[in-house]
């Protein structure tokens, strides 16, 4: 027999995870009051205040705001966060607006990265104009030789943040 209590509050003063679990798949717009961890799919926007998280076998796909983002699957669209890390096997492909960014050795980041308040916007026109206003580079400077240890010398892990 168990034993009830009549003055204890519905509300707890833990954190809430939301959990899609693998195999399941949401779309919509939804607003997170605590972290999230996604292993199914999920596509549309995610308005968080908390850590969103994103399995090996997960995959977002859409608008994303949370205060720090851990991918180890998959992220397609816009995110606006702290703090993103790409794990080993994480793959981003998004515009990203964070002052934080760390990649694993094997993660995947493929996008723009803006750092928070900056309003910068090339449209393709632009870009279009400054690549033919380059002068061609001399096909002899663009072999880089692999046998200096160029790319042994590179760290395993890159964190850039705004100073």
């Amino acid at each position: 027999m168990g034993i009830i209590k009549r003055n204890v509050s519905a509300k707890s003063n833990r954190s809430s995870v939301t959990i899609i679990a693998q195999g399941n798949r949401f779309h919509g717009e939804t607003s997170v009051s605590g972290k999230m961890h996604v292993d199914g799919e999920f596509e549309g926007s995610i308005d968080s205040s908390d850590d969103i998280s994103i399995g090996k076998s997960g995959r977002i796909c859409g608008r994303i705001r949370a205060h720090a983002v851990n991918v180890s699957g998959e992220l397609e669209g816009e995110l606006i966060c702290d703090s993103l890390h790409i794990e080993r096997g994480g793959r981003v492909v998004a515009n990203v607006y964070c002052s934080t960014l760390s990649i694993d050795p094997d993660g995947h980041f493929i996008g723009e990265r803006h750092l928070p308040g900056q309003q910068r916007r090339l449209t393709w026109e632009a870009e279009a104009q400054y690549v033919d206003s380059e002068p061609m580079q001399d096909v002899d400077e663009l072999v880089i030789d692999l046998e200096t240890g160029l790319i042994d010398s590179l760290p395993d892990r890159i964190t850039l943040s705004r100073k």
